[in-house]
């Protein structure tokens, strides 16, 4: 059974992913799969760089305005010793809040256009920063300016809030 619902999946994105590529890509390449699951040209084209789909300019910009803490000395180096204000979320894989704030912090953040940083730090990896900087509750998100905790909120806010927070912090 799970066998089956496997197949499925893997179908499933892989006429999804053919029905998106150029049209005299996807009849070479349909042509290929329907006939043979095995011949590892056709996969390769459908995998190169080539064919690949081009990530929205929604996921491009939450990838760059926030990046996660590796260790202690990662974060000194790109929180304390930042040129910009940071904000610091502080959260757990399994906090359902945290995962209802990060995505809401990142976009205020990104409506910012480069003059805040976000940073997150998973407090079950990094328990001695979270430690260090009094966290006992998740979210926690801290606002530094150069190197100093200038403000901070713990639990949830909602987009308005979040925005007049990053507003304060970045000085308008």
């Amino acid at each position: 059974m799970a066998h089956r619902l496997l197949v499925r999946r893997v179908w499933t994105l892989s006429v999804q992913d053919i029905r998106r590529l150029p049209s005299s890509a996807a009849a070479i390449s349909t042509s290929s799969f329907s006939t043979s699951l095995q011949s590892p040209p056709s996969r390769v084209s459908l995998l190169s760089p080539s064919r690949t789909l081009p990530r929205t300019l929604h996921q491009i910009s939450r990838r760059d305005v926030s990046f996660n803490v590796q260790d202690t000395e990662d974060f000194t180096e790109r929180v304390v010793n930042s040129q910009l204000p940071v904000l610091v979320d502080f959260h757990a894989q399994w906090c359902g809040p945290c995962k209802i704030l990060g995505p809401r912090l990142e976009k205020a953040v990104a409506k910012q256009k480069g003059r805040v940083a976000m940073a997150k730090v998973d407090i079950d990896e990094h328990t001695d920063l979270a430690i260090e900087y009094g966290v006992s509750a998740v979210p926690t998100v801290i606002a530094m300016r150069g190197g100093d905790v200038v403000d901070h909120f713990v639990g949830i806010k909602d987009d308005d809030e979040l925005d007049s927070f990053v507003s304060k912090v970045i000085g308008q």
